[in-house]
């Protein structure tokens, strides 16, 4: 369920409104007059909730759901969640997509008319310093001895823990930040996240409603970049370390004291244990998983789950040794090559 703090619910609507925002029908026996309070991710949602499942990875999610109704696939299904409503959609994301703009039409900007720099509404501890040009948006709230640079944002509902430092033309919306945390210059905190529905007609943007979570002592980096959840939440664990221009897909979770090096980034709903070292300009694609105290060389590339524990390199990361190995037989290959040619 979307964070009140951040989205303003249109809701209740009626099962019969929301098949025609989705272009779908509904199914027989279902009562069209029955009345949906909002949308959630199917381990979130309970029965006043409307949820979807168009992936095989959240099968396990789907069946153990709460949901009072979910927009499913167009094919049967002989085990589903005894709790739901199932609503075929020939276009499950978008049908979703449509809905969710529904109930949070407002869902991607955070622009509120306020005659002042810090909104009346706003809460702020002792000892906050705000630098010229800051703007602190309603119903947030900054602990005490925090410090923000100049010109930076903080938006509607944000919370800010103790000691923190913000820094100039930073902005963070969409989030809950921790104590001494430090994010500089320029970072982007709460951006939308990177999610379509693409179709014949174009690419749909797919409303997201998440949150960021940023725990106690982290730190990220001038012009780094950290995107909210679609649904859930977006977490960057205690003690992380985070440089300059790197990208945070939405969903995705980082453990504890991870260190994330320039240029490198996470997709969407990828997920770093504790510990995980990653090296300049890495890629970590979406939904994989990486286990504790892995490590990875720079330019390495992750396609698929990996345990911890282990370092890597290359594309697709594999293990570092192995990787030194292959580079090894290919310049030796190379080399031959050569050599046969120019005979």
């Amino acid at each position: 369920m979307a964070d009140p703090r951040f989205y303003d619910n249109r809701g209740p609507i009626r099962l019969s409104e929301i098949c025609v925002t989705a272009g779908i029908v509904p199914p027989a026996g279902a009562d069209s007059g029955a009345l949906v309070y909002d949308v959630a991710g199917l381990a979130q949602a309970g029965p006043p909730h409307l949820s979807f499942f168009e992936s095989s990875r959240a099968k396990a999610e789907f069946l153990a759901t709460k949901a009072g109704w979910c927009l499913t696939g167009q094919q049967s299904y002989p085990v589903a969640p005894k709790a739901s409503v199932l609503l075929p959609s020939a276009a499950i994301v978008r049908s979703f997509s449509a809905i969710a703009r529904r109930f949070y039409p407002e869902h991607e900007g955070d622009i509120r008319e306020q005659d002042r720099a810090v909104h009346p509404s706003a809460r702020l501890g002792q000892g906050v310093v705000l630098g010229p040009g800051v703007i602190v948006g309603p119903a947030a709230e900054i602990g005490d001895e925090v410090r923000i640079g100049a010109y930076a944002i903080i938006g509607r509902g944000v919370t800010i823990g103790r000691r923190a430092q913000i820094g100039p033309h930073a902005t963070i919306a969409f989030a809950h930040v921790g104590d001494d945390v430090l994010i500089q210059a320029g970072a982007r905190i709460g951006g939308s996240g990177f999610g379509f529905s693409s179709a014949a007609d174009g690419h749909q943007k797919i409303p997201q409603l998440g949150r960021v979570i940023i725990q106690d002592h982290v730190e990220i980096g001038a012009n780094a970049t950290v995107d909210r959840g679609a649904l859930g939440d977006t977490v960057i664990g205690e003690g992380t370390k985070i440089d300059n221009l790197v990208q945070i897909g939405h969903n995705s979770r980082i453990g504890r004291h991870c260190i994330m090096a320039g240029q490198s980034g996470l997709s969407g709903s990828a997920v770093l244990g504790d510990f995980v070292i990653v090296g300049g300009m890495t890629g970590i694609a979406d939904h994989v998983t990486v286990g504790d105290r892995a490590r990875f060389a720079g330019l390495a590339g992750a396609a698929h789950d990996l345990e911890g524990g282990r370092d890597y390199g290359g594309i697709p990361a594999r293990p570092v040794r192995e990787w030194h190995r292959q580079n090894a037989l290919l310049a030796g290959l190379a080399k031959k090559s050569g050599r046969s040619s120019d005979g």
